[in-house]
């Protein structure tokens, strides 16, 4: 059997994005075949550009959400360089930003105006709050957002609200950016038409705050944090194990709490003790719950501890580092690492979750360097080398 090719190649999408939520989700569509023309500031391009150096120099937000795209540098306070992205729009596919709040619009670069004049062109606006409402003009960080939307309420422990550990709401952003393309594109697909799509980073990360948000509206109170346990499951926590490490175990329901009683606590007469027996008598007394599971696994290494639970069929999985995830046997069993070119060499990265069997493996593409592709790029709109040469004398291009 033929092997299909990626089912976005042949796409054009032109993006201007800085930090996380609008070149993450322009990456997703770079890694599925499309051509993604990244148009970056002359003086320092995306600022995620400046954010580390940990990547052998690069910073690892930018390799993270922009394998696989054309550098072209561009002063869009310049006309010139404004008549060039006009001109690059003119012929892609999909238009992508997230500028500061009025920041597109004055530029006339808000997907309604663009699909006005362009109206086979699917135009993405990311923003933190939305167009319009009392929020619209706020600044919105990754953080603020998570703030805003209850995240942050929702987690950590009792006497410490936590952020998540990663960028939650610029990723939340990217994920529904990416999915809102391809559903505007397959409806292109029947109706000739593209169209506008707006993205909220509150509104994507409310959403995601899921049944916290379900509960506390239709009656209940608002959530325990809980650290790494569950507010409504007990034993689910994390216990320390012999060697130093952590595991964490999961019953959830009580034919597992019997098993686990009998065959890892190796106490069988808490398996049909009123006081343990159910889940929420386990909730009420978690207290002694968890001594009785800790003491039990204190004395196991984590490896022993993992075996004696997935043993009695137990829910189960290490507390891993970052470190440990880069080294998981299981990504490794699954031939998940690759490697993507970059200005400072061959950089490791993991293949993009979409797997689409009978279909060419993601186009993982070279991290550009800023400015990378801009001639080749403007000499492809018909320009010639006297006229780059007189916009680079000008600040105009990099």
């Amino acid at each position: 059997m033929s092997t299909q090719p990626l089912p976005l190649v042949g796409i054009t999408v032109v993006a201007v994005e800085q930090a996380v939520s609008a070149p993450f989700a322009t990456r997703q569509l770079a890694d599925l075949g499309a051509r993604v023309i990244k148009v970056e500031r002359t003086d320092g391009g995306d600022f995620a550009r400046a954010y580390d150096t940990a990547a052998r120099g690069l910073a690892s937000h930018f390799v993270w959400c922009n394998r696989g795209k054309e550098s072209v540098a561009l002063d869009l306070k310049d006309p010139r360089g404004l008549d060039v992205l006009r001109r690059l729009i003119a012929d892609a596919d999909v238009f992508v930003q997230n500028l500061a709040h009025g920041a597109a619009a004055r530029l006339g670069l808000d997907a309604a105006t663009l699909c006005a004049a362009h109206p086979k062109l699917v135009a993405v606006d990311i923003s933190g709050y939305g167009s319009d409402g009392p929020y619209a003009h706020k600044r919105a960080y990754d953080m603020l957002v998570q703030c805003e939307a209850g995240l942050v309420a929702v987690t950590g422990t009792p006497e410490q609200p936590v952020k998540a550990g990663i960028p939650a709401a610029d990723i939340a952003a990217a994920m529904y950016a990416f999915s809102g393309v391809l559903a505007a594109l397959v409806r292109r697909g029947t109706t000739g038409r593209g169209g506008p799509v707006e993205i909220s980073m509150l509104e994507a990360l409310a959403e995601w705050l899921g049944h916290p948000l379900h509960h506390v509206m239709h009656g209940g109170t608002e959530p325990a944090r809980t650290g790494v346990a569950h507010a409504v499951i007990a034993p689910y926590d994390a216990y320390p194990t012999a060697d130093g490490g952590q595991v964490l175990l999961s019953v959830q329901n009580d034919r597992e709490w019997r098993r686990l009683a009998q065959l890892v606590l190796e106490q069988p007469e808490m398996a049909d003790d009123p006081a343990f027996a159910t889940n929420a008598a386990r909730v009420t007394h978690r207290t002694k719950t968890d001594e009785v599971v800790a003491q039990a696994l204190a004395g196991l290494t984590a490896a022993e501890a993992v075996e004696r639970l997935e043993s009695a069929g137990i829910a189960c999985a290490r507390l891993n580092t970052v470190e440990d995830v880069a080294a998981h046997p299981q990504l490794a069993a699954r031939s998940r690492w690759r490697e993507v070119e970059s200005p400072v060499g061959p950089l490791r990265a993991l293949l993009p979750p979409i797997n689409l069997g009978g279909s060419q493996e993601a186009r993982m593409g070279a991290v550009p360097a800023l400015g990378e592709h801009t001639c080749a790029t403007l000499r492809a709109l018909g320009m010639t080398d006297e006229q780059l040469a007189e916009l680079r004398r000008d600040g105009v291009i990099a």
